[in-house]
């Protein structure tokens, strides 16, 4: 039983692509997901949706320390996240995004 749940989780993990990883934050954007264009961010515990355009989270919470860290990397990247966005909207792959510099 055990196995098969492990093989289940690695199917549901598979189809939500993760796109960038720093400092432990795991950032993940869904396919077909609704507008207004956001990511998902997770960090120990916490997980929160952030809206690309303004860094804002619109649901869930991170510390204090990963939401400035996620901040900082979509203002380094607001493009690229804008881009994937559009891929993912299409059902596409998103492309890798490089960790914050």
């Amino acid at each position: 039983m055990r196995e098969q749940l492990q093989s289940a989780d690695a199917d549901i993990i598979a189809v939500v692509p993760r796109i960038s990883e720093f400092y432990g934050i795991v950032i993940e954007m869904y396919y077909g997901d609704h507008p207004p264009p956001h990511f998902h961010a997770r960090y120990g515990g916490d997980s929160a949706k952030i809206d690309i355009a303004n860094g804002e989270v619109t649901a869930g919470s991170l510390s204090g320390r990963a939401l400035r860290l996620v901040r900082e990397w979509t203002a380094e990247h607001r493009g690229e996240l804008e881009t994937n966005w559009e891929r993912t909207a299409r059902h596409e792959r998103p492309q890798p995004i490089g960790p914050l510099r």
